[in-house]
């Protein structure tokens, strides 16, 4: 028996992350494997936890704190699957409707891959209105900019990929036990590619499935956008925050994998943005005068 867990976190969304459980539920899978889902619930408010022990009580259900945001959630679910035998490990936003044909595909892909050693195996998921492609596998597309990554688009083929968003990914026991955990240095993004690129460092590389394994809604970076009507503190503080781009985080992994020059290639998102404010604040100025 082939024994995967699937590892989870949600906050406050339940609807969402019920119709998740639901999709995992009806998924193809052969006789001789098994899921087990581990889902850190983020001290939900909206009555996500209760929803969830009554609709799928076999779901491993965990606590947070209610700051844990979704790599450090993660962290702490995959930590407690890893304490048991698993043959694999499947990582699975809560707002991914998975097809019921993904996880056949994946372990698929898997098998067809092990010919050249482990590896991670990577979904691509797709808008579910526009059917363009929102998450999977990325490459490194300049020699120069160590972080100018480029989403890989699907493919009749398994192919190679530098890193991954997080949004479904199957990694095996094998790769899971040598890279390790989610480090929780990152509070809400960033785990996913450092994930992928600690991996690639170990010599297991990454695959993009074949085909779409889900639907899942772009989400933008919110701490990242311009607002030309809040203050620069105020601005700050949403760069800041988990869901921007804390400068501690993007220190440590821009110290990883920024190569000699990592202190330039930490700095260009931060000046990038503030040339934008400005920018933005100096236009919204001038059309007050004008009116």
């Amino acid at each position: 028996m082939k024994r995967i867990a699937v590892i989870m976190a949600c906050h406050n969304r339940k609807e969402k992350t019920l119709a998740c459980l639901k999709a995992v539920s009806a998924l193809q899978k052969p006789e001789d494997v098994a899921l087990q889902v581990f889902l850190l619930d983020d001290a939900s408010s909206d009555g996500t936890r209760e929803a969830v022990k009554e609709v799928f009580p076999e779901t491993t259900l965990l606590l947070g704190s209610g700051r844990l945001f979704w790599n450090r959630g993660m962290n702490l679910a995959f930590a407690e699957a890893l304490t048991s035998d698993f043959d694999g490990f499947l990582w699975l936003n809560d707002d991914t409707i998975i097809f019921p044909e993904a996880l056949e595909n994946l372990l698929a892909a898997e098998k067809e891959k092990r010919s050249v050693g482990p590896g991670i195996i990577v979904g691509a998921t797709q808008d579910p209105e526009s059917r363009k492609t929102t998450y999977g596998g990325v490459v490194l597309r300049s020699r120069w900019h160590p972080f100018r990554f480029e989403r890989l688009e699907v493919r009749e083929l398994p192919t190679k990929c530098d890193t991954f968003n997080g949004n479904c990914v199957l990694i095996p026991q094998e790769v899971a036990r040598a890279v390790g955990n989610l480090d929780p240095i990152f509070s809400h993004g960033i785990g996913d590619y450092d994930y992928g690129l600690r991996a690639k460092k170990r010599g297991f590389p990454s695959w993009v499935a074949r085909g779409y394994v889900g639907t899942c809604p772009r989400n933008e970076q919110k701490g990242m956008g311009i607002d030309p009507n809040a203050s620069l503190l105020k601005q700050w503080q949403r760069v800041n925050s988990p869901k921007g781009l804390p400068p501690g985080e993007w220190w440590v992994f821009s110290r990883r994998y920024g190569g000699p020059f990592f202190p330039l290639f930490w700095f260009i998102p931060y000046f990038k943005l503030a040339m934008a404010f400005l920018s933005a604040r100096g236009q919204r100025l001038r059309g007050n005068v004008q009116c």
